[in-house]
């Protein structure tokens, strides 16, 4: 028992002894500690304020590592307690926690440069687009405006061709008004002409007259009188001539001034040659639109509506036209005469049975089949329309 008893007396001052000796060194430790720390707070007093804000958590967690670890110094001899702290995992994890963070902030930015590299290329294809639309609309607009000066280009067109057409009925008509004095200038020199003739027999008479005076009187000077006979018919002669002339100048008829009676005479008879011609050319045409006035008339017309009537006037003026029967002869209806009074250019006629078109068609002389189609149409469209206006 008693040696059990020094044994123990003996080992516990050993015990002690190696106590203050760990206790030293944790102190030394903990002196080193707090002056390393001490130099990392004079260190961080002359780092710039950026850069603090940065570090402090580093710091902190240095500071809470190296207190725990004299904790763990400090009680480990006394307790005989072993704390198993792996260090290398928390700075792992701290450090992969920062990789975390600038991996999340790459792919942020990523994305960001991403985000914006598609708002680039939408905003490129609406620019795209937009041009496209701006340059389809101005296309647009061209071919509007070639479309607008094409139908303006029309309208003149028709307009231009409208007046050439008015011009020249304007110009048919006058050269109608010309021939159809003509026409009364001719008919006057045949009322003349009758006169002549009756001056002719009045002439005869006297001069048979005077051959019986010389005769009954049996006077010595009958040579004086038959030269005052002879110098009568002379003048008789000069003035039928006279006439003629001037009834061949009114047909229009070219003549140079020396021309003989003869000479004028087959210039009349040419002239008159040529109106029969164009009468007769036109006499088919005249014979239509007779018929069709009359069937008109009699089948069509109403009692209270007036009846149509054909004039033919081709021996005056070379026309024949239609009209109503109140009307003057101004206000035809249809118009029907030779183009330039020549037959062989044809035959023309006006339409004015619609007061918003006046039409003019032209005609062979042998296409009256399709003239008189033409005149049935615009007289029964004619009467159809005065039938709705009353109805």
């Amino acid at each position: 028992m008693k040696k059990i008893k020094k044994n123990s007396a003996k080992k516990k001052p050993l015990v002690k002894k190696k106590v203050k000796k760990i206790t030293n060194k944790n102190h030394k430790k903990d002196l080193k500690v707090k002056k390393n720390i001490y130099k990392k707070k004079k260190i961080s007093k002359n780092i710039k304020t950026n850069k603090k804000k940065q570090k402090v958590n580093t710091r902190k967690k240095v500071t809470l590592i190296s207190r725990v670890v004299t904790l763990q110094n400090s009680l480990k001899p006394e307790f005989n307690f072993k704390i198993n702290f792996n260090l290398e995992k928390y700075i792992q994890a701290f450090f992969d926690s920062i990789a975390k963070r600038i991996s999340e902030y790459k792919t942020l930015k990523a994305e960001e440069k991403r985000r914006r590299q598609l708002e680039e290329i939408e905003k490129k294809e609406k620019e795209k687009l937009q041009i496209q639309k701006q340059k389809v609309k101005e296309e647009e607009e061209q071919t509007k405006l070639k479309e607008k000066a094409l139908k303006e280009e029309i309208k003149l067109e028709k307009e231009r061709a409208r007046d050439i057409k008015l011009f020249l009925r304007k110009e048919q008509a006058l050269l109608r008004i010309e021939h159809a004095e003509r026409q009364k200038q001719f008919l006057k020199q045949l009322q003349l002409e009758k006169q002549i003739e009756k001056f002719r027999i009045r002439e005869i008479k006297e001069l048979e007259k005077l051959e019986k005076i010389s005769l009954k009187e049996k006077r010595d000077d009958y040579a004086g009188l038959q030269a005052r006979i002879e110098k009568l018919k002379d003048k008789y002669r000069i003035i039928r001539d006279q006439k003629i002339r001037e009834r061949v100048e009114a047909l229009g008829v070219k003549i140079q001034g020396d021309e003989d009676r003869d000479t004028l005479l087959q210039k009349e008879k040419d002239y008159k040659v040529a109106r029969q011609k164009i009468e007769l050319s036109l006499e088919s045409f005249y014979r239509s639109a007779s018929s069709l006035v009359f069937q008109l008339n009699k089948r069509h017309i109403t009692r209270h509506m007036s009846i149509f009537r054909c004039i033919d006037q081709r021996f005056e003026t070379g026309e024949i036209f239609i009209k109503w029967d109140e009307a003057p002869d101004e206000e035809w209806l249809l118009l029907i005469y030779i183009k330039n009074n020549s037959p062989d250019e044809g035959i023309v006629i006006e339409d004015k049975s619609d007061p918003e078109k006046n039409l003019s068609h032209e005609f062979k002389s042998n296409e009256i089949f399709k003239a008189s189609d033409l005149m049935v149409d615009s007289l029964t469209q004619l009467i159809s329309r005065k039938r709705a206006k009353k109805d």
